[in-house]
């Protein structure tokens, strides 16, 4: 991930905090492609970063910044794998990790944490009533640095270097179609600043992929404001879904994520969670890949989008995974 180190801003490299994070494969789908109808698509296998999710990339980042700024105490609210990195990171840099995540948290995220000497505290509730909480705590502890997802710039970057893989991958050829499932959606959102930064440096042409918001039926504020043709996303009611990276009832950047999704002719689907279950299995047993409900989430898409002609045949599409399913084993158990 640092390989393009001078295009991140961490000044002092003795400040990176790393833990082996490794260019993530593509690998080509030679079975479930005729499931998908595409010959040219790939899955981006992000579960293969340390702490087993594409969290790592931003984590990385914020943590090494936070270590170059002095801090002694970060803090966020997760779902569960932004958790794991978080901890994971603030204990390679000796910073103390303050964390509040949802009860309903995979327990293998809660285990994580609490191994890598994080606090933890379990708020009944989503993602947003985690937030809510830590904010109370923050009022009495102002010195906490908030890595909450784009509420400080740095995850951005890290997560920005997709971007710069997903280019050299395909050769400096930008595929035709983006899937990616999208909760807070940084990942989206840093893939499209890569995509600008590298059509600056003559790295590549103004060709764009064509972006693609992929959210869950119980949880998808983002699809409906595409439908509606919205600037922005209005907050999820009682969101509900076994994909928790999903659960996000209203991202704090949702206007940079419809942006580019418009900028792009992009879309935005949802899929219900009993469809992200049977893809979780179906893809582990015809693929060799044991990928996570939100990543599964996007194999779903691909096939409503190429019913609905939005893919064609002949494009090159490129699915994202952002999580190991060895994390979620509960779902299939």
């Amino acid at each position: 991930m640092w390989k393009r180190k001078r295009l991140l801003p961490v000044v002092d490299e003795l400040n990176i905090v790393s833990l082996g994070e490794q260019i993530t494969p593509i690998i080509r789908l030679l079975n479930y492609r005729s499931t998908i109808g595409v010959d040219d698509v790939w899955v981006k296998d992000e579960g293969q970063l340390p702490t087993g999710s594409f969290k790592a990339r931003g984590l990385a980042l914020a943590i090494s910044k936070a270590k170059e700024f002095g801090v002694e105490t970060i803090c966020i609210p997760s779902a569960g794998n932004a958790a794991s990195a978080a901890s994971a990171y603030a204990a390679k840099a000796g910073i103390e990790a303050r964390i509040y995540m949802p009860e309903e948290t995979p327990a293998v995220n809660i285990a994580e944490c609490k191994a890598y000497g994080a606090q933890v505290e379990l708020v009944k509730g989503n993602i947003s009533d985690a937030a809510k909480r830590m904010n109370e705590a923050r009022r009495s502890h102002p010195e906490w640095f908030d890595v909450s997802t784009l509420k400080e710039p740095y995850r951005l970057e890290g997560k920005k270097t997709m971007g710069f893989e997903l280019a050299e991958q395909f050769d400096w050829r930008l595929p035709d179609v983006v899937v990616y499932p999208t909760g807070g959606g940084t990942g989206l959102i840093g893939m499209w600043k890569a995509f600008d930064e590298m059509e600056q440096l003559g790295w590549i042409d103004s060709k764009r992929p064509r972006m693609v918001s992929v959210q869950s039926a119980g949880c998808a504020p983002i699809v409906r404001a595409f439908e509606e043709r919205k600037a922005d996303s209005v907050f999820w009611e009682n969101a509900a879904t076994i994909a928790a990276g999903l659960r996000v009832p209203k991202a704090f950047a949702d206007h940079l994520i419809l942006k580019a999704i418009y900028e792009s002719n992009g879309s935005a689907v949802s899929v219900t969670d009993d469809e992200i279950r049977a893809a979780v299995l179906e893809i582990a047993r015809r693929e060799g890949l044991f990928i996570s409900p939100e990543g599964a989430a996007t194999f779903v898409a691909a096939e409503q989008l190429r019913k609905s002609r939005f893919i064609k045949q002949t494009d090159r599409v490129i699915l994202f995974n952002t999580a190991t399913g060895i994390k979620y084993t509960e779902l299939v158990a």
